[in-house]
């Protein structure tokens, strides 16, 4: 490998952990907010229900806006995962991810072609997890509207390639660019295929918002703080400074010998 490479690779881990050191801050940060409003907010909450429970006749509801949808072919506990690549593959791919995350870009853009050579071949089975992280830190709905409309081309059989299309597009993490449905829908345009009626209606009516919701509910009880958080084989890739693809594709050939 030459000097300008190495340099290179070493960079876009920099970068990658930079930004994922920085979610982290952004997270302890949002939930020191969220137990001080809590307490705040406890006695009022408290009223709150008490009304309601005087008003309510009984305790059925019609409200299905929570209502989990998950995708065609959604995979793992509570179907929370969406599969590419083939079951009988020796090693998986866990990706926690948030389509407005600056290092999920960065990770995409370092191992996108590996990790597309090793699911293409058989040897790699990926299954993705879509959180709203940067939602919760930096305010919006970029990250549960990308998340659902790459839900509904799942349901058209298209999400990997729109999944690639979303982080090639991504923009900045201050700019709540795929909060706007049509500009979604554009983008995947950029897929063969994918635009229909229903795609369209999927993405516009947010029909697998409560499954987003739930998968990122399912990251904070898992301990998980940051994104991306990666493991091959249950184990945290990025806890590895050392990690290269080209070491990925080392354990992941080794595995399926």
């Amino acid at each position: 490998m030459s000097d300008k490479n190495r340099e290179g690779k070493r960079a876009a881990r920099e970068r990658l952990a930079a930004e994922r050191e920085k979610q982290k801050a952004a997270e302890k940060r949002r939930r020191t907010l969220i137990v001080g409003a809590a307490v705040v907010c406890v006695l009022g909450l408290a009223a709150v229900i008490g009304v309601a429970a005087a008003n309510s006749g009984d305790d059925s509801s019609s409200d299905t806006s929570g209502a989990v949808v998950a995708p065609k072919g959604a995979t793992g506990k509570d179907d929370l995962a969406i599969p590419v690549g083939k079951d009988s593959a020796k090693s998986t791919l866990t990706v926690w991810e948030d389509f407005r995350c600056p290092a999920c870009k960065s990770f995409e853009d370092t191992y996108r072609s590996t990790i597309h050579e090793l699911t293409d071949s058989g040897q790699l089975k990926v299954e993705y997890h879509t959180v709203t992280l940067i939602d919760a830190n930096m305010r919006g709905t970029g990250s549960l509207r990308a998340g659902n409309a790459a839900a509904c081309a799942q349901g058209a059989g298209k999400f990997s390639g729109y999944h690639d299309v979303l982080y090639e597009n991504q923009p900045e993490e201050s700019d709540d660019a795929f909060a706007d449905n049509g500009k979604l829908i554009d983008l995947a345009k950029k897929v063969d295929g994918l635009v229909t009626d229903t795609f369209k209606s999927c993405v516009d009516d947010g029909t697998h918002d409560g499954w987003i919701n739930k998968s990122y509910k399912a990251f904070g009880d898992a301990g998980y703080s940051g994104t991306p958080t990666v493991l091959l084989n249950g184990k945290n890739i990025m806890d590895d400074k050392t990690m290269t693809p080209e070491k990925l594709k080392t354990q992941v050939q080794e595995a399926a010998k």
